[in-house]
Parts: C-alpha cells; sequence; structure tokens
C-alpha cells in the first residue's frame, strides 16, 4: 500500500477554491467525419492548419509535464480523434508515461471496427462512443451523413476488444430524438453498455442554442420513468453523470447486467463545477481551465520557443490558479465561448 501511494503523482495543480485536478483532456484535431447539427454547420468549419496543430511529439511533451503535475487520467478528443492518423501511436506512447495515467477516448465511432484492437494493445483503456439514435434515417438528418451502420460496427467492436466499461454518449433534442430516449436506454442494457445522456450545452457553431428549448435532465428521466423504475445510485465524485440504477423495465430479462445503470450528464440545470477536476487542452495548443472559459492560455509557443519543463509547469499552475468558479450559464451576463465544441475538445 505504500508503495502505490508513493508512485502517485502529487496534487500540485489547485485552483483558489480548492478543487485539484487531475483530468486532461486533450484534443487532437479540431476535424470530424460528422456535421451534428448541434454541433457544426454543414459545410464544417475553418480547420487548423498542420502548422497551427500540436505535433504528437509537442502533444507527448505536454502530456508528460502535464502528468508529472498530477495528471492521473487523460481523454483524448476532437473533433474526431479517429481521423488522427496517427493516434495508434499517440496512445501508445502517452501509455509510456510516468507515473502511467489511464488512457480513454471520447469518439463516433467510424472507423472504431477496424481500429479498437490496435487501440486497445497499445493501451488504450476506456472508451465513449457518442450515438444519438438507432434509426439510420434519423441518424442522417442529425450528423447529415448516412454512417449509422459503420458507428454501430465500431461500439461492437470496441466491446470484442475488451474496452469496459463502454460508455455511449447520447445529446437528445426535443424535435429530433427525444421519444427515442427508452429504446437507446433497452438497446445499452441489452448489449451491457452504460448510457448517459448529455444536456446540449451552448457551444453550437451557429450559436442558436437556447435554455428554453433545451432538453433538460428532470425531463429526460420523467421519460424514462415512464418505462423504467430508476433509483439514484450513489454518490457521483468528480465524474460528470449522475447514476441511476435501472431496476426493471422492457425486456429486463435480456439484460446484461442486474440491475442495469444509466448516467444523466445535465451540465446546465445541474452543474458539478465545484467538483470539477478537469482541464482542456485544445489542438492547436491552449489551455482551458472551464469548457466554457473566454479566455485561454498559449502552451504551444513557449513549447516551440524552447521553454523548460519548469517554466511549462508555472505557466499551468498560474493557468489553474485562476480557474473560475463555474460556467455562469445562468447568469444574465453569460456570453457562449467563441470555439465551439469540435474546437475546443470534449
Amino acid at each position: 500500500m505504500t508503495t502505490a501511494r508513493a508512485t502517485e503523482p502529487p496534487a500540485v495543480l489547485v485552483d483558489s477554491f480548492g478543487r485539484v485536478a487531475t483530468d486532461l483532456r486533450i484534443s487532437l484535431t479540431d476535424r470530424c467525419s460528422l456535421r451534428c447539427t448541434y454541433c457544426m454547420p454543414a459545410e464544417g468549419l475553418d480547420w487548423l492548419t498542420r502548422t497551427e496543430r500540436l505535433s504528437d511529439d509537442e502533444i507527448v511533451h505536454l502530456a508528460d509535464v502535464f502528468v508529472r503535475l498530477g495528471m492521473r487520467s487523460i481523454r483524448l478528443t476532437g473533433g474526431e480523434p479517429l481521423v488522427h492518423g496517427t493516434l495508434v501511436s499517440v496512445v501508445r506512447r502517452l501509455a509510456q508515461l510516468q507515473p502511467r495515467p489511464e488512457l480513454s477516448l471520447t469518439t463516433n465511432g467510424i472507423s472504431l471496427d477496424r481500429k479498437a484492437g490496435a487501440l486497445v494493445a497499445a493501451g488504450l483503456d476506456r472508451i465513449n462512443v457518442s450515438v444519438d439514435t438507432l434509426d439510420r434515417k434519423r441518424f442522417a438528418e442529425l450528423t447529415r451523413r448516412d454512417r449509422l451502420p459503420e458507428v454501430l460496427a465500431g461500439v461492437a467492436a470496441a466491446a470484442a476488444a475488451g474496452l469496459s466499461p463502454l460508455k455511449i454518449n447520447s445529446v437528445l433534442m426535443r424535435d429530433a430524438n427525444l421519444d427515442e430516449a427508452p429504446a437507446l436506454l433497452e438497446w445499452a442494457l441489452r448489449s451491457g453498455y452504460e448510457l448517459r445522456f448529455i444536456e446540449h450545452m451552448p457551444l453550437d457553431a451557429d450559436h442558436i442554442w437556447q435554455r428554453g428549448s433545451m432538453v433538460t435532465a428532470d425531463e429526460i428521466l420523467q421519460v424514462l420513468a415512464a418505462k423504467y423504475t430508476l433509483q439514484p445510485h450513489g454518490h457521483r465524485g468528480h465524474a460528470p453523470a449522475e447514476d441511476f440504477d435501472v431496476l426493471d423495465g422492457p425486456g429486463a430479462e435480456h439484460w446484461a447486467q442486474q440491475p442495469g445503470r444509466v448516467g444523466v450528464i445535465a451540465s446546465v440545470t445541474r452543474p458539478f463545477c465545484r467538483d470539477c477536476d478537469r482541464l482542456r487542452l485544445t489542438a492547436d495548443g491552449q489551455l482551458r481551465t472551464c469548457l466554457f472559459a473566454q479566455t485561454e492560455t498559449d502552451l504551444r509557443g513557449p513549447l516551440r520557443a524552447g521553454a523548460s519543463d519548469a517554466e511549462l509547469g508555472e505557466i499551468i499552475k498560474t493557468a489553474v490558479a485562476g480557474k473560475q468558479a463555474g460556467h455562469g450559464i445562468d447568469n444574465a451576463d453569460f456570453v457562449q465561448p467563441t470555439r465551439t465544441m469540435s474546437a475546443i475538445g470534449g
């Protein structure tokens, strides 16, 4: 037991509210293979150039600095990380960092059927796949791409490769897929996946998000309660999802686990800012201490200018110390970030 504690990274990234940062989200790219209506316009965005994006060496270098500052987990995001051609190599190199961080990936699942095994072999520990609908026509409408079979094949391949728990992320939209919530849950329970419904956040490219039209956590739970018996699972700690045990419901005899479980990430109506332990590194090397922050701290510039790891560490510590108390969505002066979710990295 003493040896295990001795290998844990020190808790040095502490903000003014006493929160300790231990979870780093690294966006590998701002590019994506889908064009989800709640995320980006049909024509896409103005993508970062190769020079603007961090190289693999720079990603691993900065990740090493963060790990030595106390990061215990690293999640690779995008855009869509599977379009990053050297993703497997990046995972392998991150898995060699000391102390070794837990490595996870958030993806839309396209091409995952071909890469899941290699990612596991490289050191990937966990995965989250976005699946907003099981209806092919609806999927094409939501994502502007007819690729649902590829996504579902990717989910199945990730499960077969041993990535567990395999988590499914679903954003519910009032006039698009809210009615499908029970069916999504039934599919997940039967397949052994952990489904988490996510409130739509104000990070869309068109800036048309409105609080009044958003599907809230209370509404999600109300829709599910019409068919399922739910019970709060317990304290969630730093986890973004509020988990519920599913005690009964359609096809319960075929569920992979008894009881089943479902989560709700209510970033807007039930914010978990006071327990937030996350930092985000964008694909162009900007440190964001909050998903909704209006300011960023440049790490790419100092890194390319030859800053030492100690100097980079001090820049990071200063940025974390100034982390805001919360996202402030309910404040009258709230302004949506200029960057979209795809440009920040989930």
